[in-house]
């Protein structure tokens, strides 16, 4: 199974920038990357715009594609199902790793699966998955209802279940008024499984099954 990397909010620190580097097992600037804006497009506060600062790393907010790697390329995953397989499968496997999108979770999660991604994380075991927000929230098995923006047919807040911990980002974030440790709790309570509450000092480092926080911040275990 590919590594994760699954962050608040980017690279934002030197122990998350750290637990990068020994995950890839090299040094950045040795490791080509392909980003994936996908999840953007399905949140209702995305745009073209925001698109772009993530690919062009220009998004100081959440640093990703401007950390210095050999080079970077874009996985749009909604073009991917009108592209021959065996064409964007071999421009994975010349990765190192792939730095996804924040944005709507379960778009991401539905265009996962349509593009046949989802299928091919098992078989991605020395790469590591760089999720940001709704890029890390969807290897979660629920976003909890308040999360849900674009709705998949049949309804529901499950996404990949990679893991089984889910995710209520951006505790006391600049511009998220809601996101309080108090609606964390809350939002705890609904979806009734193992969660966290993070800062975007925080992330979450999975490889073989382990689960390590790193954090230069403020967290939260619910239901642990």
């Amino acid at each position: 199974m590919i590594k994760l990397l699954l962050t608040d909010s980017g690279i934002k620190n030197k122990s998350i920038h750290n637990a990068l580097v020994e995950m890839l097992g090299k040094p950045i600037e040795e490791c080509n990357v392909l980003c994936i804006p996908t999840a953007g497009y399905g949140h209702p506060y995305g745009s073209p715009q925001g698109a772009y600062r993530f690919v062009s790393g220009r998004e100081d907010r959440c640093p990703m594609t401007e950390l210095g790697w050999k080079s970077v390329g874009v996985l749009e995953l909604t073009a991917l199902p009108s592209i021959n397989r065996e064409r964007w499968t071999g421009w994975v496997d010349a990765s190192d790793a792939l730095l996804v999108n924040g944005g709507d979770a379960l778009y991401l999660t539905h265009w996962m699966r349509e593009s046949g991604l989802a299928d091919l994380l098992p078989q991605l075991g020395e790469k590591v998955w760089v999720g940001l927000s709704g890029g890390s929230m969807v290897m979660t098995p629920r976003i909890g209802s308040d999360f849900v923006g674009w709705e998949p047919t049949g309804g529901g807040d499950r996404a990949l279940g990679i893991v089984d911990f889910s995710i209520f980002p951006h505790v006391g974030a600049e511009g998220c008024d809601w996101n309080t440790m108090e609606n964390a709790a809350k939002w705890a309570a609904e979806i009734d499984t193992k969660a966290y509450a993070t800062d975007v000092q925080t992330a979450f480092k999975v490889v073989d099954g382990k689960v390590d926080v790193i954090s230069e911040g403020t967290w939260k275990l619910f239901n642990g």
